[in-house]
């Protein structure tokens, strides 16, 4: 299946609160997940724990949404915004790019950039 309708499918999953599912079936045993310049968490068990801490801190969701997506070949990017209340009641906004690495029809790396400074909205 080519990767530009598995990655619209990924955003699919994801903008419907399905975030748990979409590691299920669109992630990698081996796959690499880093948040910007942070040591990449390594294997589908290890992001998928840490994937079900995320939507554990989260209390209300405001927005979902992919801005863009560009598919060249096997490389992916996604322009996220989403927009929460954590458990603790903070308001939070990621304003990202999640650049992906696919093999076999999964992610088997996905790198986030944004400015940590602007997480508070």
């Amino acid at each position: 299946m080519a990767v530009d309708h598995r990655v619209h499918e990924l955003v699919g999953y994801v903008t419907s609160g399905r975030i748990l599912e979409a590691i299920e079936e669109f992630y990698g045993d081996d796959v690499e997940m880093q948040e910007n310049t942070a040591p990449p968490t390594v294997g589908k068990e290890a992001n998928r724990e840490r994937e079900r801490a995320f939507v554990a801190s989260v209390a209300e969701v405001h927005e979902s949404r992919a801005e863009a997506i560009v598919a060249d070949g096997s490389r992916t990017a996604i322009h996220w915004v989403f927009d929460f209340t954590d458990t603790e009641g903070r308001r939070l906004r990621f304003d990202q790019v999640a650049l992906q690495t696919w093999r076999d029809g999964q992610v088997v790396r996905e790198r986030f950039f944004y400015d940590p400074e602007s997480l508070a909205a």
